[in-house]
């Protein structure tokens, strides 16, 4: 995971702080669902939480499209795999947004499978915490 570069100076007040601790994991880390559910409960963009995480020592963890983190993926699904370099050719990668919206056609553990064993190229996370990632290996 890299640091943003657009980092910006976000200061929480106590109760903002309490909903981001109570749910940290049990190694002190926020993971990437949680990081979008505290920045709703906070009234923060999710862009912000990675600036906010820093801020505070702390990190993001467990990507749900497997760019970081521990998560266990199964095996790529060549559907979706086909469906996303098919509808989003001539792009170098694909936004996280754009991945968690096909996610709404599959679901985001097959997505992020997907994702995590392949060549696809994901940018822009949606909780700034990284601009791009290599992929892998082509599927197909």
């Amino acid at each position: 995971m890299s640091k943003n570069e657009d980092s910006v100076g976000v200061e929480l007040d106590n109760i903002q702080k309490e909903f981001l601790l109570t749910n940290l994991d049990e190694d002190g880390k926020l993971s990437c669902l949680k990081a979008f559910k505290v920045a709703r409960l906070i009234g923060r963009k999710p862009i912000e939480m990675n600036s906010i995480i820093q801020s505070m020592g702390l990190e993001i963890t467990n990507c749900e499209l497997g760019v970081f983190g521990k998560l266990k993926f199964k095996d790529p699904n060549i559907q979706v795999y086909n469906r996303l370099k098919q509808n989003y050719m001539g792009h170098e990668t694909l936004e996280c947004r754009v991945l968690w919206d096909e996610a709404k056609r599959s679901n985001l553990k097959t997505v992020g499978s997907t994702v995590k064993n392949s060549d696809i190229k994901v940018s822009h996370c949606q909780l700034g915490c990284f601009r791009s990632r290599n992929g892998k290996k082509e599927l197909g």
